[in-house]
C-alpha cells in the first residue's frame, strides 16, 4: 500500500519499521477524533468551493462508515499507512474516488493529529473528570459519616494532636478539588482548535479556521499557527502535569491506607477481596492494589517528564521528535485513570475500627491541649509549654470525641464546612458537562449519531 506521501521510491524497510514505530496502533484510539475533525474540514472545504457538494456528501457517508466499521473493531490501520489519517483518507479515495483525494487539501499530517489530539483530550478529560468528581464525593460523604470518629493525628508519624477520621478524610477531598480547577485550566487550554494551521505555516486558501472550530464545537481558533504546530506535546504535558498532581495526591492516600490497616494500628481495615494473598505465607492479606497505587502514580511521573525531555532541546516548527510524546500521553492517562478508580473503591469499601482509633488517644495528645488551656488562663504560651513538657507524666486521660468537638474553627475537626467545597465541586462539574455538552452536540450535528472521541 503506497504512502500518503509516496513518490518515485521505495522507504528502506529499516527505516520504515524504525519511523512508524507503533503510532500505526496507537492510532486506533483516535480513529473517531480524527473522523470528526475531518467532516468539520470538509464542510469548510465545501462552504469555500473546494469540494461539491456532492463530493461532502460522499465524503460524511464514508466518515460515517468508518465510525461504524471502527465501533466494531474491524477498521484496520496498517503499518505501510504510519497512521490513522492515511487510513481514513485512503478509505475514502477507495470509495468514493474524487472526492477522497481532495480531502487533504489545506492541512497537513500535523494539524490533523493535533486536532484529533485535542478532541480526543476534551473527551478524554470530560470523563476523568467525572471520576475525579466521583472521588471527591466520596471523599467527603465518608469523611461526613465519620465526622465524629476521633483518629490520633501525627506529625513527623508520631502521634501529635486530636483529629477525626472526618477531617483526615475531607483533607484529600478538598486536595483533589483544588486539583479538580488545575483540570478544568487544562481543559481549557486544550479546547482551541490548531486546524489550518496545516505544516505550521497556513497555506494560501481562503481557509474558514473560525467555522471548523465552530463545527467541532471548540472555544476557540488557536491563532498562531507557528504555536499550534510547537504546541503538539506540550499541552499534552500540562494535561499529564495535572495528573501527576491528582495521582500524587492519591499515592499518599493510598500510604495512609496502607499504614493505618496494618494490625499494629488497626485504624481501618480492608475488604479481603480487595487484597491478595502470598503463595508461601497463609496468613497474608495484602494491600497489593494500594501499593501499586504508589508506584503506579510515577509511571503518570514518568510519562509526564519524557514528553518534556523530547521537547525540551526542540527547535521551532515540527519535528518528526514528537511522534514519541504519543505513547507516554496515553500511557500517563490510561495509569491514571485506573488509579483513581483504585482509590474510589477501596475508600467505598474500607472498615473504620472506632475502638482502634479511640483506644490510641494517649494521654500525650493532650499536652498541646494543656498548654492553651494554661495560656486561656493567662499564662503566656511559652510559659505554659515549658510546664506541661516537663510534667508529661501527669496528662490525664480525656474523652477523645469531647476533644475533636471543641475544635470549632473554620475546617477543624469540630466544623469540617463541607457545605463549601461540596458547592465548589458542583460548580467544576457542571462547567465541565456544559463544556462537553458544546462539543457532543457539534459533532452530532455532523454525523447525525453522537461520537466517542475517547473510548477506553
Amino acid at each position: 500500500m503506497r504512502k500518503i506521501w509516496s513518490k518515485d521510491y521505495e522507504l528502506n524497510e529499516l527505516i520504515e519499521d524504525f519511523t512508524v514505530g507503533q503510532d500505526y496502533l496507537l492510532d486506533a484510539r483516535l480513529v473517531p477524533a480524527d473522523c470528526a475533525a475531518s467532516a468539520a474540514h470538509a464542510r469548510m472545504l465545501s462552504a469555500i468551493g473546494i469540494l461539491s457538494r456532492q463530493e461532502l456528501k460522499d465524503i460524511l457517508q464514508g466518515l460515517g462508515e468508518i465510525l461504524e466499521l471502527h465501533k466494531k473493531g474491524d477498521f484496520q490501520i496498517s503499518k505501510s499507512q504510519e497512521d490513522c489519517h492515511t487510513a481514513i483518507e485512503a478509505y475514502l479515495t477507495a470509495r468514493y474516488g474524487d472526492a477522497g483525494k481532495k480531502i487533504h487539501t489545506g492541512r497537513s499530517r500535523n494539524d490533523q493529529v493535533l486536532a484529533a489530539l485535542r478532541l480526543f483530550s476534551k473527551g478524554w478529560l470530560h470523563a476523568f473528570g467525572e471520576l475525579l468528581g466521583e472521588v471527591v464525593r466520596t471523599l467527603f460523604d465518608f469523611g461526613e459519616n465519620y465526622s465524629q470518629v476521633p483518629m490520633p493525628g501525627r506529625t513527623h508519624t508520631q502521634i501529635a494532636m486530636p483529629s477525626s477520621v472526618g477531617l483526615w478524610a475531607a483533607s484529600f477531598g478538598e486536595e483533589m478539588l483544588d486539583l479538580f480547577r488545575l483540570l478544568l485550566a487544562a481543559y481549557d487550554l486544550n479546547d482551541q482548535c490548531p486546524l489550518g494551521s496545516a505544516a505550521g505555516y497556513g497555506v494560501p486558501l481562503p481557509l474558514d479556521r473560525e467555522m471548523v472550530a465552530r463545527e467541532l464545537g471548540f472555544e476557540r481558533v488557536q491563532n498562531n499557527v507557528i504555536y499550534a504546530a510547537d504546541s503538539r506535546g506540550k499541552i499534552e504535558s500540562i494535561i499529564l502535569e495535572v495528573l501527576d498532581q491528582i495521582t500524587l495526591t492519591a499515592s499518599r492516600l493510598a500510604q495512609d491506607l496502607v499504614l493505618f490497616s496494618l494490625p499494629e494500628f488497626g485504624y481501618f481495615s480492608l475488604p479481603r477481596e480487595l487484597c491478595s494473598g502470598s503463595s508461601i505465607m497463609p496468613q497474608k492479606k495484602n494491600p497489593d492494589a494500594l501499593e501499586l497505587v504508589r508506584a503506579k502514580s510515577s509511571t503518570v511521573s514518568a510519562a509526564c517528564l519524557q514528553i518534556k525531555s523530547i521537547l525540551r532541546s526542540l527547535p521551532s516548527g515540527y519535528n518528526r521528535d514528537v511522534q514519541e510524546t504519543k505513547e507516554p500521553f496515553f500511557r500517563g492517562c490510561d495509569t491514571a485513570f485506573q488509579i483513581l478508580k483504585i482509590i474510589d473503591l477501596t475508600v467505598r469499601n474500607l472498615e473504620v475500627n472506632t475502638e482502634k482509633l479511640s483506644g490510641a488517644f494517649a494521654p500525650e495528645i493532650y499536652a498541646t491541649d494543656a498548654a492553651l488551656e494554661l495560656a486561656g488562663e493567662g499564662k503566656s504560651f511559652r510559659e505554659a509549654y515549658k510546664q506541661v513538657g516537663l510534667n508529661l507524666e501527669k496528662l490525664e486521660q480525656r474523652e477523645p470525641a469531647a476533644s475533636i468537638g471543641s475544635r470549632t474553627s473554620t475546617g477543624t475537626a469540630g466544623n469540617l464546612n463541607l457545605n463549601i467545597p461540596k458547592a465548589g465541586l458542583e460548580k467544576i462539574l457542571g462547567e465541565l458537562k456544559e463544556k462537553q455538552r458544546k462539543t457532543e452536540k457539534a459533532i452530532k450535528k455532523l454525523f447525525d449519531f453522537p461520537v466517542d472521541l475517547s473510548p477506553h
